[in-house]
């Protein structure tokens, strides 16, 4: 098991279509993916779990990856999160 604590980049933070990106990536990586916002954690491969929470730019959220290259996982999704998708 991988986590890592970030702030999430995109200017608009997880709105529907970044957050769908997340959702496809996590889902690709065959890795179970969880992130958390504060107490809630929510299953990353649910774009409803993921919109749920509500991620602004500059939140700081708490990824976990468990599963078979779990750092390179991690690293990948971590990178996705620290970028501006609304650019």
């Amino acid at each position: 098991m991988a986590d890592r604590t970030l702030a999430v980049a995109s200017a608009h933070g997880l709105h529907a279509r970044p957050a769908a990106l997340f959702v496809k990536a996590a889902t690709d990586s065959g890795a179970s993916v969880h992130l958390r916002k504060g107490e809630r954690t929510v299953d990353g491969k649910s774009i409803l779990g993921v919109v749920s929470l509500g991620i602004e730019h500059g939140d700081e959220v708490t990824l976990t990856v468990e599963g078979e290259n779990d750092a390179a996982v991690l690293t990948e999704l971590a990178a996705f999160l620290e970028q501006d998708h609304d650019a």
